[in-house]
């Protein structure tokens, strides 16, 4: 928004302020900036907006990235809001993003939602999308992007935000790989299961029954089996499909658990495989063991 934004040391986390049509995505957008790692501030005045960056950066610092969100509720504080901006009172390099969509979209997605809009008074709704578009109308012309999400689902918007505000390490694929014992019960939490009781148990083999999945010895006996060297030259590229499934859906964390008896010996060595596998490939991979060292 300000010449002073390039002078803003790498530190100082940026702030983007979301604006728009109601029914247009503010919500959505919201979302997908918290997701990213944005400290998100919904319905807020703003004449506040010095105030809460104060806030955040003495509670999380100045490189804390924020989004706040302002509608049309705000009203004559909108006056207030284009100040504060021009003038680059935050000191963070600041972007407007509006979200804007056709009134026939607005109107449909009012009416599914079964809600009145906010300016529609004792009128109709259409009456109330053409004040909240005088009221709009500056801010919109100030804004950095404008955002038309009149044929976008909400995917899509998701996708156009993390566009725009993500980094490497955000809008990446997280993947949790979690060895676990079943007698101990599956992970709740766990995206895909995985049984590795079809492998010859360490536990039998008395040098690497003291032994655990993470000690050199018992990797290489488990990862060693004809079994496992077949199961994750197929099970990898089942993962890598579901991952690109998830980003595409706008998912961005995955947990695979991979089970044996104990959670000791197999899951954990395959475990530290398959994690290493999918890191060689690029993804953000980390490995746990829940239940290593429970027996």
């Amino acid at each position: 928004m300000n010449d002073a934004a390039s002078a803003d040391p790498p530190s100082v986390g940026d702030l983007v302020v979301v604006t728009g049509m109601t029914g247009a995505g503010r919500s959505t957008a919201a979302k997908e900036l918290e997701d990213l790692g944005y400290y998100v501030v919904d319905n807020m005045p703003p004449s506040l907006l010095r105030d809460v960056v104060r806030l955040v950066d003495e509670s999380r610092g100045a490189g804390q990235p924020i989004a706040v969100v302002v509608d049309v509720r705000s009203g004559s504080f909108f006056d207030s809001l284009r100040a504060n901006l021009a003038q680059g009172v935050t000191g963070r390099r600041t972007t407007l993003v509006f979200l804007e969509a056709t009134d026939e979209v607005l109107v449909r997605r009012q009416e599914a939602a079964r809600r009145p809009h906010p300016l529609q008074g004792s009128g109709r709704l259409l009456d109330g999308l053409r004040r909240e578009r005088q009221v709009l109308a500056a801010l919109r012309s100030d804004a950095d992007l404008v955002i038309d999400t009149s044929t976008l689902n909400v995917h899509q918007l998701k996708e156009r935000m993390a566009e725009a505000f993500g980094t490497p390490e955000t809008v990446g694929l997280k993947v949790t790989v979690i060895s676990f014992g079943f007698k101990y019960g599956i992970p709740v939490d766990a995206d895909f299961v995985a049984d590795m009781r079809f492998l010859p148990n360490p536990f039998w083999v008395p040098e690497l029954r003291p032994q655990t999945g993470r000690d050199a010895a018992v990797a290489a006996y488990v990862t060693g089996r004809p079994g496992a060297t077949a199961f994750l030259e197929q099970y990898l590229p089942v993962l890598e499909t579901a991952a690109t499934g998830y980003l595409t859906e706008g998912k961005r964390f995955m947990t695979v658990a991979i089970g044996c008896t104990g959670g000791k010996h197999r899951s954990v060595a395959m475990t530290e495989e398959i994690t290493g596998r999918l890191r060689d490939r690029g993804y953000d991979a980390r490995a746990e063991h829940r239940d290593l060292g429970r027996e």
